[in-house]
């Protein structure tokens, strides 16, 4: 049972990510379609996180993950998500509606990403860093298969959202399937004053400040990766080839990333979930700032790089959700894991929508050494972390 719950959720997790960045990885073919302003070009990717802040929010002060059954909240959120998200097919590129249907997509991704890893931890405590590892590593490789789907649909963007749309709806459906495991903690009432753990809890406090630290840096790597690379290697390439280069080493990126989730959870729960979680940073860190380095150089340097990062800069995401789940109650779980979410996705709101904006401005590379700035602070939480008795 748990083997067939377990592989039915991350099946669910991954087909209903990929509407994260599906508007990433088809917007060189949206701006052949309609002239668009750097700010709504960001905006369609910040948006998405702007909605899933104020989905977590509102999810972790009602408790929602841990009140009701998570599996129909998991349902719902993504049945909802896939048909918002098709009204992209519809409204022009870059609308104020388009922005719109991608903010509530997004608030809608806090029923199914948080919801998923209080599922996941009902399954397991000895094994708990591998269960939200793998988990996470279904969040990583569903983030990316838009720029797979892209690849195969070529100009037709519109293929690329219908699609990531169904895949959500049909991870909704298949979540009803999914069993609860026996570690799986409920609340008996409404209580808000959960999510004051995340101050007065010393663990959950430096498992969050981790937690920020290593979002300061992913969702603008992960947004905008196509981006610096194709700036990258049209340095040498033709333009369309230098584009057509950036979604598949962007797809690389972020999928063999989730690999890395698998063997970071194993290791987590052997060595600590803390140590795991530093050593990632200390590695995304460094491959943040020589992809600064090596930009416009090489271009099988800069993949080389480039794919490291994506394969480094995941893994501790499950480490600091797992560790939150270890400090906490069982029945408190879930609301501190999204409450976790809400802060770090706020953060992603500023570097999303300053990144493109900050390139232009001062190029890439002292924006990639910027972004190295938040897993040196995370691994500072870490260390403190790995400290206490």
């Amino acid at each position: 049972m748990k083997l067939r719950s377990i592989t039915l959720l991350l099946i669910t997790e991954l087909a209903a990510m990929a509407l994260w960045f599906v508007s990433a990885a088809v917007l060189p073919e949206m701006l052949r379609e309609v002239e668009m302003s750097s700010f709504r070009q960001a905006a369609l990717s910040s948006a998405v996180q702007g909605g899933f802040v104020a989905g977590a929010l509102i999810s972790a002060i009602f408790n929602l993950a841990d009140r009701y059954d998570p599996r129909r909240v998991f349902a719902a959120c993504a049945i909802t998500a896939g048909a918002v998200n098709a009204l992209l097919l519809i409204v022009s590129p870059g609308s104020l509606l388009a922005i719109t249907a991608r903010f509530v997509t997004g608030a809608l991704l806090a029923g199914v990403y948080p919801v998923g890893m209080k599922i996941a931890v009902g399954w397991g405590k000895d094994d708990r860093g591998f269960l939200v590892g793998i988990l996470v590593g279904a969040l990583a490789l569903g983030s990316a298969s838009p720029y797979l789907i892209a690849l195969s649909g070529g100009a037709d963007w519109r293929a690329t959202v219908a699609i990531a749309s169904l895949a959500s709806v049909f991870a909704g459906l298949g979540c009803l399937g999914i069993a609860l495991g026996p570690y799986h903690g409920k609340a008996a009432r409404f209580d808000p004053s959960v999510i004051v753990k995340a101050w007065t809890n010393r663990r959950v406090r430096l498992a969050y400040a981790g937690y920020l630290g290593h979002m300061w840096e992913l969702y603008a790597m992960w947004a905008w990766v196509a981006a610096m690379t194709a700036a990258s290697f049209s340095a040498s390439l033709p333009l369309p080839e230098a584009e057509r280069l950036s979604k598949i080493t962007a797809f690389t990126a972020i999928g063999a990333g989730a690999l890395a989730c698998v063997v970071a959870g194993k290791a987590a729960d052997r060595i600590g979930k803390a140590r795991v979680a530093l050593l990632a940073m200390a590695v995304s860190g460094s491959a943040a700032v020589a992809a600064g380095l090596t930009f416009g150089g090489p271009v099988w340097l800069t993949v080389v790089v480039v794919v490291v990062w994506g394969i480094s800069i995941i893994p501790d995401s499950a480490q600091f959700s797992a560790l939150v789940a270890d400090a906490a109650p069982p029945e408190q779980a879930g609301s501190l894991m999204t409450f976790q979410t809400a802060l770090g996705f706020t953060l992603t709101i500023f570097t999303v929508q300053a990144t493109p904006a900050l390139a232009s401005a001062f190029g890439w590379p002292p924006v990639l050494f910027a972004l190295a700035l938040g897993p040196a602070f995370g691994i500072v939480a870490m260390a403190r972390l790995q400290a206490m008795k």
